[in-house]
């Protein structure tokens, strides 16, 4: 029989264990069925609880969270709170991120009376299984934990499946068991790595040399090899942003990455040429992805209709080492690691090529190959310096009116020349992610959820990045559209209550869902069609966003809000965010951004009608 100290319970267990995994934050809503871990929490002092206005809302910290930290948790209370939080779980899940979901769900003995009377308590569901059934959709392990004799192990298992897997894992913990006591922890929790094994080894370099075949059978002129690399999302769940610099940094190659992997890396790279995201791409990025590499080499990118802009497939000249395999051209290689994966290939290309020998400047290049490019850039440095420079405050014409591009615009000159201080860059879905996808942002610098695309995700998440270790000196950037806002707007209460220096731009397009305009029928949006009206069911009920501050603020909590509607306001508020003594920095800053309804990000002029669609 197993000795059991008197000083750990089934509370203070999961409590050490997640203190163990480096959690310092813990959020969510609270519940008398969560009650005891709660306080068990505190006791500890490791980890701190933030309440959160919303469950979604928890999800969404405890994911930025993990993005940045590399592990984060949420608890709630069973079934009213559970089903709330499912939602974030979903896209943690599909983007691949390490969160641990705590369920508190009635005591056994109410469990009890249930099988022997059919009596049903607060949230408890006539089907025993219905919460653990719905979260095992979106996690990879979940556990109902009812005897706090196999607690420890339950416990332990779930967090090893949560981090060797990087994806969310649920644990849900009766009331009266909290209290009761187990085991101390024993061995540390660490990832079940997957053995490289010698077959493991034949298929590594079977890819690899699947890849630089690929490369020689696709030259460009003069025989010389073209390829380009698709930096994507696993090399942030992985990690591997070292790795990824360093075979960029021995062999030259350039590189591009997915808008879900945006400053994986650092930006000032030599060899970066961008972010590619198909047809809503850069104009110039578009052109030597797709038109002058000749070859595309997807390290670590998923092929999601986002990345892809809306393209359907990839072809035979791509390679895509994601998702544990590499395919190459009509080749597919199961079992190779990523980690692997970029050291071997990088050791195979100088080998090859030599050390810096696929270095290249495909604007010049391709530019020096087509004829003069005309007003555009022509080499990568010009092209980097003008996305850069944005637009100062001296190029503008007070009074301007406001859209997504000269907005877009004139941040990027204030995070690249203006500001003194670190920013993290937090987009939600749709227009306010295809307009901050070309900011020139420093590693780290950008968050995003890009494959699941719960509008108003972002409001929640800043809070998260505000309180990873990693990133706490870093003030969040919101950008989110008016319908997004309204999901999510009550997390800016934790702002506030934090005392987060948050600055949330709501993209105020007149009250409506522009992206779903644009995505059913984007003939809203030609030339001349300013008369024209929005699908009924866009159409949002107008809110004055800004007022909501005063809403959120308290004595000692101030948070502030402003509306601006011309480029002379925009170029007053960033000259305000430059002065610490100014009260707008005091906590966090709502931002209402009035735009006109028919504006959009230039980015998405291919969707609509190209004889229609506007400069």
């Amino acid at each position: 029989m197993t000795a059991i100290e008197p000083g750990c319970t089934v509370a203070r267990y999961l409590a050490l264990r997640l203190a163990e995994l480096g959690i310092t934050h813990l959020f969510g809503v609270p519940g008398n069925h969560l009650g005891p871990f709660l306080t068990t929490l505190r006791t500890e002092g490791d980890i701190e609880w933030v309440g959160t206005p919303t469950e979604g809302g928890a999800g969404q910290a405890a994911d930025a969270f993990a993005r940045i930290h590399g592990v984060g948790a949420a608890a709630v209370t069973y079934s009213v709170g559970a089903f709330n939080l499912l939602n974030a779980c979903g896209g943690a899940f599909v983007e691949r991120i390490p969160l641990v979901a705590v369920n508190a769900s009635p005591p056994y003995e109410q469990w009890q009376n249930y099988r022997a009377l059919g009596l049903l308590t607060s949230h408890m569901s006539p089907r025993p299984e219905s919460n653990l059934d719905v979260y095992r959709q979106v996690t990879v392990d979940a556990q109902v934990i009812s005897n706090p004799g196999l607690a420890p192990g339950q416990i332990d298992a779930a967090l090893t499946a949560c981090l060797t897997e990087r994806r969310p894992v649920y644990l849900e913990v009766m009331e009266d068991l909290w209290d009761e006591p187990c085991p101390e922890p024993g061995a540390p929790i660490v990832p079940g790595e997957r053995p490289f094994s010698e077959r493991g080894r034949r298929m590594l370099d079977q890819a690899v040399q699947a890849v630089l075949t690929l490369i020689e059978e696709h030259p460009g002129p003069g025989g010389r090899p073209r390829p380009i690399v698709w930096a994507g999302e696993e090399i942030d769940r992985f990690r591997l942003g070292e790795r990824l610099t360093d075979l960029v940094e021995a062999t030259g190659v350039p590189f591009c990455t997915t808008v879900g992997a945006k400053a994986v890396v650092d930006e000032d790279l030599p060899e970066f040429h961008g972010v590619y995201n198909g047809g809503a791409s850069h104009p110039d990025v578009r052109s030597v992805f797709k038109d002058w590499a000749t070859c595309r080499i997807g390290l670590g990118a998923w092929s999601t209709s986002k990345n892809l802009g809306g393209e359907q497939c990839v072809g035979t000249d791509w390679v895509m080492a994601a998702n544990g395999g590499v395919s190459a051209g009509t080749s597919y290689f199961p079992d190779v690691q990523l980690e692997l994966l970029l050291p071997a290939l990088q050791d195979a290309l100088v080998k090859a090529y030599g050390t810096g020998g696929l270095a290249a400047d495909y604007y010049a290049e391709s530019y020096a190959h087509h004829g003069s490019p005309g007003d555009r850039p022509a080499a990568l440095e010009q092209h980097r310096a003008t996305l850069r420079s944005g637009t100062s405050r001296s190029r503008r014409t007070a009074g301007r009116h406001l859209t997504y591009d000269g907005v877009f615009d004139r941040i990027n000159h204030f995070l690249n020349h203006d500001t003194g201080e670190d920013w993290t860059v937090v987009s939600d879905a749709a227009f306010s992610l295809i307009g901050s996808m070309n900011l020139a942002l420093p590693a780290g610098g950008f968050l995003s959820q890009v494959s699941w695309l719960s509008i108003g995700w972002s409001v929640g998440a800043a809070t998260g990045a505000a309180l990873a270790p990693e990133r706490e000196y870093a003030r969040p950037m919101v950008f989110v559209g008016d319908g997004a806002f309204q999901e999510t707007c009550q997390e800016l209460s934790t702002h506030t209550r934090l005392g987060i220096r948050s600055v949330v731009f709501v993209m105020d397009n007149g009250h409506f869902y522009g992206v779903e305009q644009m995505l059913v029928h984007p003939e809203y949006y030609a030339d001349g069609q300013d008369a024209a009206e929005p699908d009924f069911y866009n159409v949002l009920h107008p809110w004055h966003y800004d007022r909501l501050a005063d809403v959120f603020a308290g004595r000692h909590t101030p948070a502030n809000g402003v509306t601006i509607t011309d480029m002379h306001d925009l170029d007053d508020l960033l000259d305000r965010l430059t002065d610490p003594a100014d009260p707008v920095n005091a906590g966090p800053l709502l931002v209402r951004v009035r735009l006109h309804r028919h504006d959009y990000p230039r980015a998405m002029a291919h969707k609509v009608p190209k004889e229609q669609a506007h400069g």
